[in-house]
């Protein structure tokens, strides 16, 4: 599928209007030639019969083909079109008429396991394509009242399987995309897309009789934006040579909202799950640099019923996401990364509540989560280097050091308590012995607790937690913090000096 989306986006790399100016006429063999081109830097080998008529150029029985592996899995993918038609306009733009229906076809064969292979048709209704611009610098635009995909002729171990048994198909409305791709040592591009809608039904059923699958939903008001920058003859399957060549990319994509429904059932018991959300976005960017990822939604509510569990599971958030920022490549200088994770306004409801509280004695205000991580590390192999990896995994060597470590932001707040703290520490990787086989740390942390004291006294109230747990609970809070101004208050800084003391509060606990 991440093939095909390649495709997707060349079979989309779209028009100027007519009231753009062209830097020059456009012929239909220029416009041709940049398609191969940039199929074939994405790793495509391509064939195609040719014909040239006037300021037409005819291609038919095309087809663009990829091997691909991932870990112990490998396959294949080929895509098929009858023909494709490149029109000079005369105002210096070529139209691109594309056929209706596209069939991707696709092999996978696994070193263990059942090999599959199953056909994605994809049909468009509609679909406008033009190019301007000049060689080397040409803009696509494209658009399509509708679109489809769906899977079909799946196998598996080469014996048919009924579509009643396996069922993937989207169906996608009021497309649009728009493509700048510059060539030049490298190839840059400048894209962004936008679909009014997206459904989707996906369903499986165990020839066995032992379980089914089905998971139907939308989304609405999808936008992409994004650019990139591709090297010309590296393997697109080595990402790592890849990123040495030029490789630098970073799109977002966004929703206003969304909803599904999932039922199942099986030897381990069956439900309904239902979900729904007023939007989101997906962030990801890649170079040298490392790889930078992003998610999140807005205002969650989800819903599940399961045969285990005979009340029904309600939860809802304001906000849920996560970040990821990471290097990729080995460098003999430390390197930034970092982590962050976010629940908002996390609600159960009284059901679930009634579970462990059935008197309502601990506070049901939302509940919040923040955890911001930052720092920095030395990376000793390259992560995306299948062959070090394995080197990586049959000696047990040392993936990187860690050098320093941020702790940005620590807020948790439920039950009527709240704990924040923030602090940094770094690392001496020249002493592995004063923490028994730890880098050496120097720093602190410090945090404050309000409420905690109050929601022990509420857990011992309920029986969740014995009194000689609290006890001990209470002793501990009583070593590591002090009572603060407020009420129900608890400071504490943890430190680790240049001595490898460790103290609490100023008092050498280690």
């Amino acid at each position: 599928m991440a093939r095909f989306s390649i495709l997707t986006r060349s079979t989309a790399m779209a028009l100027c209007l007519p009231g753009t100016a062209a830097l020059a006429d456009l012929t239909s063999a220029d416009v041709w030639s940049d398609w191969k081109a940039y199929m074939t830097s994405a790793g495509y080998q391509v064939s195609a019969n040719e014909a040239t008529s006037g300021g037409t150029l005819t291609v038919t029985d095309l087809n663009m083909s990829i091997q691909f592996a991932e870990d112990e899995a490998e396959g294949a993918a080929s895509i098929a079109m009858e023909a494709l038609r490149f029109v000079e306009q005369g105002d210096g733009s070529v139209s691109i008429e594309l056929p209706a229906q596209t069939s991707v076809d696709v092999i996978m064969t696994p070193e263990a396991g059942d090999s599959a292979t199953f056909s994605i048709n994809f049909d468009q209704t509609d679909p406008v394509m033009n190019a301007t611009g000049e060689p080397g610098d040409l803009t696509y635009e494209y658009s399509a009242s509708a679109a489809a995909m769906a899977m079909s002729g799946l196998t598996i171990d080469g014996v048919p399987v009924p579509e009643d048994i396996a069922k993937v198909s989207f169906a996608l409305s009021d497309l649009a995309y728009t493509v700048q791709t510059t060539v030049g040592d490298l190839r840059t591009l400048k894209q962004d897309m936008s679909v009014a809608g997206v459904n989707y039904d996906v369903a499986f059923t165990d020839p066995a009789g032992e379980g089914k699958f089905k998971l139907v939903g939308a989304m609405q008001g999808i936008a992409m934006d994004g650019s990139g920058v591709l090297p010309l003859d590296s393997d697109p399957q080595d990402m790592n040579a890849m990123l040495s060549a030029g490789l630098d990319f970073d799109g977002t994509f966004t929703s206003n909202g969304g909803n599904y429904e999932l039922t199942f059932n099986g030897p381990e018991g069956s439900g309904t799950a239902n979900s729904t959300s007023e939007g989101g976005e997906i962030s990801i960017a890649m170079d040298t640099g490392g790889l930078n990822y992003g998610v999140q939604q807005r205002n969650v509510d989800f819903n599940m019923l399961i045969t285990e569990f005979p009340l029904p599971l309600s939860i809802s958030a304001a906000k849920i996401g996560t970040s990821l920022m990471m290097p990729l490549q080995k460098s003999s200088d430390p390197q930034d990364f970092g982590i962050e994770v976010l629940l908002s306004d996390f609600t159960m409801s009284d059901m679930i509540w009634g579970l462990f509280d059935p008197a309502g004695q601990l506070p049901r205000d939302p509940a919040s989560l923040l955890v911001d991580l930052s720092g920095q590390a030395k990376v000793l192999f390259n992560f995306l280097d299948p062959t070090q990896a394995a080197i990586l995994e049959q000696t047990g060597a040392t993936p990187g050091e860690l050098n320093a470590l941020t702790l940005n932001a620590l807020e948790l707040e439920a039950a009527g308590a709240k704990l924040t703290g923030e602090g940094a520490f770094t690392f001496d990787n020249s002493d592995l012995v004063t923490f028994d086989g730890m880098p050496r740390p120097l720093g602190g942390i410090d945090l404050n607790l309000v409420g905690g004291n109050g929601l022990l006294d509420k857990l011992v109230g309920m029986g969740l937690v014995p009194e000689d747990q609290a006890m001990g609970a209470r002793m501990m809070m009583g070593l590591f913090a002090v009572p603060g101004d407020a009420p129900d208050t608890l400071n504490s800084r943890i430190e680790v000096n240049p001595e490898g003391h460790v103290l609490a509060n100023g008092q050498r606990i280690r």
